[in-house]
């Protein structure tokens, strides 16, 4: 590591890969965090760019940025990481869209988002998205000009932009979500009627022959 009196410092020009332990996890509530795995997987960055000033613990990383950790990739065209004194990650990705994606635990789905900004507070345990925000899990989806998510309280929060987010199909810059209903369950099957054998059956009577004259 640096002496931290040093200032920033900038490699440029080669396709920069980096295996982090910077422990930067989006978050989720426990029933719909991503995978566990994850956690003990590398921490991966890849960009053009990286300048890393060591006095203020930040790394800010440009041109095609991605992070991967597990099922968790977050992209974007500019990310900075910062780490505070006790140890605590806030990551910010900017990008047109940014974007995130990671699985859910015991589920076989998604949970994904894109925003011109996306924020993400280890200590608050935060995610909050800006400008264009959008999130979707499964077949659900929200928008808004600002997305928030509280991973302890499991909340979020939506808010549209008004006039200054209207475009062409949001005119009026709403919240706008599509929440698909749950799926009937299919009635169980009646079972099939079982056929019982006649306890007897009656001799048929003979047919009488002709008579003879």
């Amino acid at each position: 590591m640096a002496n931290a009196s040093r200032g920033p410092r900038c490699a440029p020009g080669v396709r920069v890969l980096l295996a982090l332990s910077l422990g930067l996890m989006l978050i989720a509530p426990p029933q719909a965090r991503a995978e566990r795995a994850d956690r003990e997987k590398p921490l991966n960055l890849e960009a053009d760019r990286v300048t890393i000033d060591d006095a203020k613990q930040t790394s800010l990383f440009e041109g095609n940025v991605v992070l991967t950790q597990g099922t968790t990739v977050i992209r974007g065209d500019r990310m900075e990481v910062r780490q505070d004194k006790e140890g605590f990650r806030y990551g910010t990705t900017w990008g047109n869209l940014a974007s995130f994606r990671k699985k859910r635990e015991g589920f076989d789905e998604l949970i994904e988002g894109w925003a011109e900004r996306i924020e993400y507070d280890g200590r608050a345990e935060t995610l909050q998205l800006f400008n264009r925000a959008r999130m979707k899990r499964g077949q659900d989806e929200v928008r808004g000009n600002y997305i928030s998510y509280d991973a302890k309280s499991e909340f979020y929060q939506v808010i549209g932009g008004g006039a200054k987010a209207a475009s062409a199909t949001n005119p009026e810059g709403r919240v706008r979500a599509v929440i698909q209903p749950k799926p009937k369950e299919k009635p169980a099957a009646s079972p099939p009627v079982t056929l019982k054998p006649a306890e007897a059956i009656a001799t048929p009577r003979e047919e009488a022959g002709p008579r003879t004259k």
